[in-house]
């Protein structure tokens, strides 16, 4: 008499497919904006004009897209972030450009410089400080959906915290202008305190590690120093 072995078949996880907010993310960063503007002998300050006019027309852009009351103010929510994130992008394109940082200006910093505040905690696998250096793992495309993803959390939990001001169109309107100005100027500043550093990237088999901005030029234009993992690393976030 024989007996029926009982086959377990492994249970098969379906993948999660991205989200509006995580695939928005996924394709704005997809291309880096180019600039026009020239490098500066001032940086710092050219950085902070820059600054100042993104912070501008991003509050005018926020409040325009949030006078529109009640339902009809909900269908502009994602519309709202994208178009404030066009404005920073490109302001960080035109802080590189006046640093001469232009060419280590890669998807995964312009991720780090526009969400860096929003989601801190996403980026614990992306990048690592050394020093005065960030140093980047090269993202895969798997890398950056989970990134995106966290990201996308922390975003919709925001928006919907603001939503109720969509009730409110004149009053919401302000307020909405006021955090994109606030939001805008986060940015900027995350992305002045990366171009005054530093940029180094790491390949993701931990072979090689190359500059951003090509072999032999630091933040000042120096040598790179290597971005060996040291006891004193340290994890952003």
């Amino acid at each position: 008499m024989t007996e029926s072995s009982s086959q377990q078949i492994p249970a098969v996880v379906a993948p999660i497919a991205p989200g509006p907010m995580t695939t928005a993310i996924l394709d704005f960063i997809s291309n880096v904006p180019a600039s026009g503007i020239d490098r500066s002998d001032a940086p710092t300050s050219k950085a902070r004009r820059l600054a100042k006019r993104a912070a501008q027309r991003a509050a005018v852009t926020a409040g325009s897209l949030a006078l529109p009351p009640g339902p009809l103010g909900w269908l502009t929510l994602l519309p709202e972030l994208i178009a404030i994130w066009k404005i920073q992008a490109q302001m960080v394109s035109d802080i590189a450009a006046a640093y001469g940082r232009h060419a280590t200006l890669g998807r995964e910093q312009m991720m780090w410089c526009l969400f860096r505040h929003t989601a801190a905690q996403a980026f614990r696998d992306l990048v690592v400080r050394v020093g005065d250096r960030l140093v980047f793992r090269r993202m895969s495309w798997g890398m950056a959906e989970r990134v995106a993803r966290q990201i996308g959390i922390q975003l919709t939990r925001r928006t919907l915290s603001k939503s109720a001001s969509r009730w409110l169109p004149v009053i919401g309107a302000l307020g909405v202008g006021a955090y994109a100005y606030y939001d805008t100027c986060q940015v900027a500043s995350t992305a002045i305190a990366m171009f005054e550093g530093d940029i180094v990237m790491e390949e993701i088999d931990g072979d090689a590690t190359a500059e951003a901005a090509g072999p032999g030029v630091g933040a000042n234009g120096e040598p790179p120093v290597a971005a060996a993992r040291t006891p004193g690393q340290e994890r952003t976030g």
